[in-house]
């Protein structure tokens, strides 16, 4: 039997066939995975096969998991050499942000970014609370959004409580597996209760569950979205650290930087203080945005080597 993972449940995993119907599903013996370090054998979204357990209690035995198309991960909060995977097989990735009650800053949306781009994820930005929004943050916005969309990146801007750009971001997510993430509070959760009623109930459950501190571990659901595809919904996410991710490689996860590297004068070239820097004179010729090349010197200044 083929089937995907649509929630972790400790040991047990709930899973759906390729016909629709869920079982329980669960590890026996020791699966060989591929050469990933992760604190989670399986994760959600991955594709596994199975064998029936016991057909009345709607049980099977995980026997393996497919080659993964891509996943994306964080630091696990055990084991800092470990990584968490948060969910596999996406299309694409949204996160919602926000520019007040509570403000994202342009550092952890940037975390995101090099992330998805780390996984080979196309990454999409919904700038929510739209309806909050004085003419402070809406310059804000408009600058963010032509910073972002220059590079190549999907902005939407959204308003869950007047459903301003609503429609289109369901557009978006039709026909796809998308992992939803953003911080706590910037209505995530809301978003999903008004535009699928139906998961209103499980959706609350895990938020409200997730609420309490206990950021211990990600915690991750599959739901399939009416008309197709499927939203892959995380408790928020308050800090993201970046996993496997050297001091030399990060440039690379920048797509503004990543098409200059070649021009610069030494091909180990950090972009801080080294002569002959093309990203340097990006930046001072205003074709890559300062506030993009200040995150990126606060993300360098973070990486411990150490850990490679």
């Amino acid at each position: 039997m083929k089937a995907r993972v649509y929630k972790s449940t400790g040991s047990w995993y709930i899973l759906k066939d390729l016909e629709g119907h869920q079982y329980n599903g669960r590890i026996k013996g020791v699966l060989k995975i591929d050469d990933i370090t992760s604190t989670n054998p399986i994760a959600v979204g991955d594709w596994i096969e199975a064998e029936m357990e016991n057909e009345l209690e709607g049980t099977v035995t995980i026997t393996r998991i497919e080659d993964r198309k891509n996943y994306i991960a964080r630091v696990s909060p055990h084991k800092k050499v470990q990584h968490h995977i948060i969910a596999s097989n996406l299309d694409q990735a949204l996160l919602f942000a926000t520019l007040r009650e509570p403000r994202t800053s342009l550092g952890f949306i940037d975390r995101f970014l090099i992330t998805a781009e780390a996984y080979h994820i196309p990454a999409i930005i919904v700038f929510n609370k739209a309806d909050l929004y004085r003419s402070k943050e809406l310059a804000l916005y408009t600058e963010w959004e032509k910073m972002f969309t220059d590079i190549g990146y999907t902005v939407a801007l959204t308003s869950v409580k007047n459903g301003q750009g609503i429609s289109k971001l369901k557009e978006l997510l039709q026909n796809k597996t998308t992992l939803i993430s953003g911080h706590s509070g910037v209505g995530k959760s809301t978003f999903i209760n008004a535009v699928f009623p139906e998961m209103a109930l499980r959706t609350q459950e895990v938020s409200g569950w997730s609420g309490k501190g206990l950021h211990t571990t990600t915690f991750a659901e599959m739901f399939d979205l009416p008309g197709g595809g499927s939203i892959i919904d995380t408790p928020g996410i308050r800090e993201l650290g970046l996993v496997g991710i050297s001091k030399q490689e990060l440039s690379h996860y920048f797509p503004e930087m990543r098409k200059l590297i070649s021009s610069c004068q030494f091909n180990n070239c950090l972009h801080m203080n080294e002569p002959g820097c093309a990203v340097k004179e990006a930046v001072n010729a205003g074709t890559i945005h300062v506030d993009r090349y200040v995150s990126y010197c606060t993300i360098l200044d973070s990486i411990d080597e150490r850990k490679y």
